[in-house]
């Protein structure tokens, strides 16, 4: 199953109909487009696409869209506190474009250098992929591929906001904090991650 959120409105690829949401039978890529225009102009706040064979869809998705890839952490300082960036009104989790030729484990250190100042953070695992639509300067809709991992803050130096990226704060979050603030003021895909890390 793959999950790709449309203004957040969340389009899923699956081998069956899921109850209680509007669900497509997939045909041909026409049923792609027509789903991604159902979440956009619609008040859908969900579509299923469905067939036995998932990859098949997903491929046909994929070749529809410019694929744009990027990379980001799941920072954890040793009190085991998760760090989050504050920018355009949301909680986040820092990420950025994958540069061409770099391996997205090192555009994720990268990135979280850049975003919050911490260069003293290593890759522990990679954890997931996500994915999101956006429009471009152009009109056209691009599909964001996300590569998760989860690092550890190996020394104490405190993070810093990229301004110029439009992040306002930066802060370290334990498990009551991301409930209460976090999680109602966040975006779909992070709320993903934080609930598959319980």
């Amino acid at each position: 199953m793959y999950k790709v959120f449309v203004n957040e409105k969340e389009l899923s690829f699956r081998e069956r109909p899921v109850d209680g949401v509007r669900s497509v039978r997939y045909e041909d890529p026409a049923t792609l487009e027509m789903a991604v225009d159902l979440l956009l102009n619609t008040s859908a706040d969900g579509v299923v696409i469905w067939q036995e064979d998932v990859a098949q869809m997903w491929s046909a998705f994929t070749g529809l869209y410019r694929v744009v890839e990027a990379a980001g952490g799941i920072i954890y300082n040793a009190a085991g506190d998760i760090l989050f960036i504050y920018r355009l009104g949301r909680w986040d989790l820092p990420k950025g474009k994958i540069e061409k030729g770099e391996a997205p484990e090192t555009a994720a250190v990268r990135e979280v250098a850049e975003e919050v100042g911490l260069s003293d953070v290593s890759v522990q695992d990679f954890f997931t992929c996500t994915y999101h639509m956006y429009r471009e300067r152009d009109g056209k809709y691009v599909l964001k591929k996300t590569h998760w991992f989860r690092m550890v803050q190996h020394g104490t130096d405190l993070p810093v906001p990229q301004t110029e990226e439009g992040i306002t704060k930066v802060e370290w979050k334990g498990a009551e904090a991301i409930k209460a603030e976090v999680l109602p003021s966040t975006f779909q895909n992070i709320r993903i991650i934080l609930h598959a890390l319980d």
